[in-house]
C-alpha cells in the first residue's frame, strides 16, 4: 500500500544518509586505499585572513600564524579587513616589518569579496586559509605542505577540535564533530572530501578558483572546484586548529543556519554540483550535503507513515516510539549537567537539533538574502 511504500522510502533514504553513506566510504578507505606521498619541499606560503572586526582577537592570531615551525622568509600574510569599525586595520599594520599586508575595505562585502582580492595580492605558491578565532598547532602549516608535496593532492585541510568540549550544550556539538571528522577523514582516505574547514587549510594558488560574490561557503565551493579540476581534497589529522564549540543551542542555532542555508545557496549558484558528468565527485556530494538536507523533511514523513501504521505491525509502533523517544532524550540534553555528558543523550541532542536547524536553513535561505555577511 502507498502509505507503506512512503514508509520504507523515508527509512531507506534516512538509513543510507546516516550509516550507509558513511559505512560505504569507510569500506571504500579500507578497501581502495589513496595514500599520500607525503613530499619535504618548503615552498612560499601566502596566508589568507578575512576579518570583520576582529580587533579582539587578531594580535593573538597574526602571532600565532607567524609563529609557525616554517621557514623564515618563506611566509607571509595578507589580511583583508572586511568594512571594519574596530582598530583591525591598525593592529594588523603594526605588523607590517613581519610580512603582513593589509587589505582595508572601507565597505562590508562579505568573506567572498575580501578572499578574491586577497588571493590576487597573494605572492606564495600555496595559499593557507585561515579563520581569525582558532588557534594553531606550531606544526599545522608544515605538515599541509607535505600533503600538497603530492602533486594529485590540490588541497589539503587540518582537523578542527574543540576545547573543553565536554560542558553544556558544546557536549552534543563534539559528538556531532567526531562523527562528521569520521566521514571526512574516509573520504579523504579513499579519494576527496567534499568540504573543509575554513579555519585551516592549503591550496595551490594557481588553483583556487574565483569565489562569487556573497557565497557563504566558499569552505565547500573551493574544494569542489579543485575537485572538478582533477585534484584529491586530503585532510592532515595531524595539522590542528584548536576552537571552542557553541555553549548553547541559541548559538550553534545562528552558526548552523547559516551554514546549512550556504547549502542551498551553493546549488544555486553552481548548478554544476548536481551534473555526474560535471562533478566527479557527484555522489559524495548528493549523500553528504544534499541528503543531510532533506533529512528533516524524511524524518516527518517517517513519523507521520509510522503513526499510520502502528496499529498494524509492531515495527511500525516501535519506530514510531523510537523517534519519540529521540525527542525526549534531546530534551534532556537541555537540561545540562550530567544528564547532558551521557553518550545517548549527547548524539539524540546532536541528531534533534540538527535536523531542526537544516529544516530552519530553507526558510532562513528563501528569506535572507545577506547570509554572506558575517
Amino acid at each position: 500500500m502507498l502509505t507503506a511504500f512512503v514508509f520504507w522510502t523515508a527509512a531507506a533514504l534516512l538509513g543510507f544518509t546516516y550509516v550507509g553513506y558513511p559505512l560505504l566510504v569507510m569500506a571504500q578507505a579500507r578497501l581502495r586505499p589513496r595514500p599520500v606521498a607525503r613530499g619535504d619541499a618548503q615552498p612560499t606560503v601566502t596566508a589568507i585572513l578575512t576579518v570583520y572586526d576582529g580587533a579582539g582577537s587578531l594580535a593573538r592570531k597574526l602571532d600565532n600564524l607567524l609563529g609557525q615551525d616554517y621557514p623564515p622568509g618563506r611566509l607571509d600574510v595578507v589580511v583583508a579587513c572586511d568594512g571594519c569599525s574596530d582598530d583591525s586595520a591598525a593592529i594588523a599594520r603594526g605588523y607590517a616589518d613581519r610580512g603582513v599586508t593589509v587589505l582595508e575595505f572601507a565597505q562590508r562585502r562579505g568573506k567572498a569579496a575580501c578572499l578574491d582580492d586577497a588571493v590576487a595580492a597573494a605572492t606564495g605558491e600555496l595559499l593557507l586559509m585561515v579563520d581569525v578565532r582558532q588557534r594553531l598547532e606550531p606544526d599545522a602549516l608544515s605538515r599541509l605542505v607535505a600533503c600538497l608535496g603530492d602533486p594529485a593532492v590540490g588541497v589539503a585541510a587540518g582537523e578542527l577540535r574543540f576545547e573543553d568540549p565536554d560542558t553544556g550544550f558544546a557536549a552534543s556539538v563534539d559528538a556531532y564533530w567526531k562523527y562528521e571528522k569520521a566521514i571526512r577523514l574516509a573520504e579523504s582516505a579513499s579519494g576527496s572530501a567534499i568540504g573543509v574547514s575554513g579555519a585551516l587549510y592549503a591550496i595551490r594558488r594557481a588553483l583556487f578558483p574565483v569565489v562569487p560574490a556573497g557565497t557563504v561557503l566558499d569552505d565547500v565551493y573551493v574544494p569542489m572546484d579543485v575537485v572538478r579540476r582533477g585534484h584529491r581534497v586530503v585532510l592532515e589529522e595531524g595539522a590542528v586548529a584548536w576552537d571552542r564549540a557553541s555553549a548553547s543551542s541559541e548559538d550553534e542555532r545562528r552558526r548552523k543556519l547559516r551554514t546549512l542555508a550556504g547549502n542551498f545557496q551553493l546549488v544555486a549558484l553552481a548548478p554544476w554540483l548536481l551534473l555526474p558528468v560535471a562533478n566527479p565527485a557527484w555522489l559524495r556530494f548528493f549523500s553528504h550535503k544534499l541528503l543531510r538536507l532533506l533529512s528533516p523533511w524524511l524524518l516527518l514523513v517517517l513519523a507521520a507513515s509510522s503513526l499510520l501504521l502502528a496499529g498494524r505491525h509492531w515495527f511500525f509502533a516501535s519506530t514510531a516510539a523510537g523517534l519519540a523517544g529521540l525527542v525526549v532524550l534531546a530534551l534532556a540534553g537541555r537540561m545540562g549537567g550530567g544528564v547532558a555528558r551521557l553518550f545517548p543523550v549527547r548524539i539524540a541532542t546532536a541528531f534533534v537539533h540538527m535536523n531542526l536547524y537544516a529544516a530552519q536553513a530553507l526558510f532562513a535561505w528563501l528569506g535572507r538574502r545577506r547570509l554572506h555577511l558575517w
